[in-house]
């Protein structure tokens, strides 16, 4: 009956549950490493990447639960649920979705890991030579590394460290048979390789460490009975959402730099083990950490399917996984020989990546740190690539006496401590380093480059949807134009000013920007088109975004639904608003694009009476984009450039290769082509620039 009652009030609330639409969006990655047509190396990536997700799902919005469970505040979800039954429903979610990828990976891509090269093989299926060579690795590398840590009544509990694989042994010594077990915890070294890889004739053999320091274990304990070895691992809550000052004083590398630490010792919110664990272990652990068994999720194999990355990225397998860099040039620009400080004084520029590379846009920055009529730079970044050479240009820039100023959003999720050393290279360098502005993150993509030439100044801008990494600019769907237009330069100069310095422009020409305004200003486009359906004139909206999440936007497209307004929104990740239902959405359609390429790119289509605004940029539809984030929005002004960009909505809504239709019920469903339908996959399509030759496209 309980059941019943919670499913019941899940499909009576209008809204989708954030976190339910986000496993479901893990559930089409997961699709991929099922998809028989890539191959193993690809279906592996995608496996792998499920289970990154899931780590951070469990780290942030599993965390986020938890802060309001563990500190007694009041929380309802979406479904409708508070917080006691919104944690058995997502839990148990949890448990099938773990269940779903351990099924993938045991049945659908071990069996064909031999065929393909190399396979994943315990201590026992090797040769005696491999073995002999396993155990020197052992005595060599490994076992000076390892650490016993005993808790009984004499040693307190060790700090398990979040994410790492750890033994729990519990032994007894003969003269303590008859007193309690000891429980002593050996942590797996995060500084080794997860596999020990043999070289055989045909293939690589991969031997997870785990196994080679249980086939040793005994080393560590010498002269005591071993009862039971159990391999886990634990998952620390890593949301700060309640700890987070409001105080605008405040000293944000300080205070990031603390919450780096809390995260190690944040509460725990899951148990992976393995099978049959010791009983007497499972008590320790629960007790210790108050979680019971809807936090523990048991695992027949590997656990932390991250680890398959070694093989992914082994030199040997690693040309077939990864393509290469585009070489192919946006429609705007005429060859990658072009100078660009003079062809963007009289053309913009698009750019889509990963089909265009993102080489202009580092490569012009390169040469900004050398050109002796640069004078400074302004930028934002949010992530950098390994190595990146947005960094090596700005401190070039630096060294040759320009003006650089860098805002580094320190609160990037995970690349806290990459963004807080790279700040500190350029301050040590000469640049005007900003962590962050107070409680909001900065997560717009801007840089301006200005030029003194001849009697005036040029500035050239940068904006997009996407960050300053050439290494997931190769992966990423991303949207960014170059232009020294005036009304952009103008616009993004006040910008800088203001969260670089202290000023509130009174309005742009051709920005729409947060937390100030951005979700007022799209809610008045989504109105204008229910006030133009209402007239009985043509309307229409097309919109290709991360999430959807924000309910006063959401109840403008219900609105805007119901006066008529087709919607059809291009969702990649958690979408909240039910398409479809009568009544409420009927004129909303809503699908999802998954495949080889990550869909980050954000534009937003609103046919205004044919003269169409076409918005793009880094902002999603959420709450955190709106009201806890500096994002941006920009107009596309040019008028070829906007037919590109709504070329690429079309064929994003034609797409029936990586697409997924979303159901009323926030359930989702394969697109597939119907009897003689043309195929459309539009990761292969951008990369002919052919399609670009008629474009004049209907959206609605």
């Amino acid at each position: 009956m309980l059941i019943n009652k919670v499913s019941d009030q899940i499909k009576k609330s209008k809204y989708i549950s954030r976190d339910l639409s986000w496993l479901r969006f893990n559930y089409r990655v997961l699709d991929q490493a099922r998809d028989t047509n890539k191959s193993i190396f690809d279906r592996l990536k995608f496996l792998a990447i499920t289970s990154s997700n899931l780590d951070e799902f469990f780290m942030i919005r599993v965390g986020s639960l938890y802060n309001y469970i563990d500190y007694g505040k009041e929380r309802t979800d979406y479904s409708g649920l508070r917080e006691l039954p919104f944690r058995k429903k997502l839990l148990d979610y949890s448990h099938r979705f773990v269940n779903d990828q351990y099924l993938t990976y045991n049945n659908e891509l071990k069996p064909l890991f031999d065929k393909s090269g190399f396979d994943v093989l315990m201590v026992g299926e090797l040769t005696e030579l491999e073995q002999k060579k396993v155990d020197s690795y052992f005595k060599n590398t490994i076992f000076p590394l390892l650490t016993p840590m005993v808790f009984d009544n004499y040693h307190g509990f060790p700090l398990l460290m979040n994410q790492l694989l750890t033994f729990g042994v519990v032994t007894r010594t003969e003269e303590d048979q008859k007193a309690q077990d000891r429980l002593t915890f050996v942590q797996i070294p995060q500084n080794l390789a997860r596999f020990y890889e043999i070289n055989r004739k045909d293939k690589i053999i991969f031997v997870p460490i785990e196994e080679i320091i249980r086939w040793k274990i005994k080393k560590l304990f010498r002269n005591v009975e071993i009862v039971s070895v159990n391999l886990f691992r634990i998952t620390r809550n890593g949301d700060f959402t309640l700890e987070e000052s409001d105080d605008i004083e405040a000293d944000f590398v300080q205070e990031i730099k603390a919450k780096l630490k809390t995260r190690k010792k944040g509460r725990v919110v899951r148990l992976e083990v393995e099978r049959n664990p010791s009983a007497f272990m499972m008590k320790v652990l629960k007790d210790r950490w108050i979680i019971d068994n809807a936090n523990v999720f048991t695992i027949n194999t590997l656990i932390d399917l991250r680890a398959l990355w070694q093989i992914i990225n082994h030199r040997q397998f690693k040309d077939r996984c990864f393509k290469q860099p585009s070489s192919v040039m946006p429609r705007s620009l005429p060859s990658d020989s072009v100078d660009l400080f003079q062809y963007l004084k009289e053309h913009d520029v698009l750019l889509h990546h990963p089909y265009n590379s993102m080489e202009p846009v580092v490569q012009l920055l390169e040469r900004a740190a050398e050109d002796p009529y640069v004078l400074g730079i302004k930028q934002t970044i949010y992530r950098l690539a390994d190595q990146s050479r947005v960094t090596a240009a700005l401190l070039k820039a630096a060294e040759n006496g320009k003006h650089v100023s860098v805002l580094f959003e320190v609160k990037a999720r995970f690349d806290e401590e990459r963004n807080l050393k790279e700040g500190d290279r350029l301050e040590k360098a000469g640049c005007f380093v900003i962590y962050g502005i107070s409680k909001y993150k900065t997560h717009t993509k801007m840089l301006m480059i200005i030029r003194k030439e001849g009697e005036k100044v040029t500035r050239y801008v940068h904006i997009g949807s996407g960050n300053y990494n050439e290494q997931t600019a190769r992966l990423y769907s991303d949207v960014s134009l170059l232009t020294t237009d005036e009304v952009y330069a103008h616009d993004v100069s006040e910008f800088f000013n203001v969260i670089t310095g202290h000023s509130r422009p009174n309005e742009y020409r051709s920005l729409m920007t947060s937390p100030k305004g951005l979700r007022n200003q799209l809610i008045e486009l989504i109105r204008n088109e229910a006030r133009n359906a209402k007239k009985g004139l043509k309307s229409g909206i097309v919109i290709k975004i991360n999430s959807l999440e924000d309910k006063e936007v959401m109840d403008e497209f219900y609105k805007a639904s119901k006066a008529g307004v087709p919607i059809k929104l291009i969702v990649r990740g958690i979408c909240c608003l039910r398409p479809g239902r009568e009544d409420l959405s009927e004129n909303i359609f809503v699908k999802s694009i998954v495949g080889e390429y990550l869909e980050h790119s954000r534009i937003y289509y609103f046919h205004n009476s044919g003269d169409a605004k076409v918005y793009s940029g880094s902002a999603d539809v959420m709450v955190r984009s709106f009201d806890r984030r500096i994002e941006a929005l920009f107009l596309i002004l040019n008028e070829d450039l906007k037919r590109e960009a709504i070329a690429i909505l079309h064929y994003n809504l034609l797409d029936n290769q990586n697409s997924y239709i979303m159901r009323e019920d926030g359930t989702y469903v394969k697109k597939r082509p119907a009897a003689g339908e043309e195929v459309v996959d539009i990761h292969k399509i951008f990369y002919n620039r052919n399609i670009y030759e008629n474009l004049d496209f209907e959206l609605v």
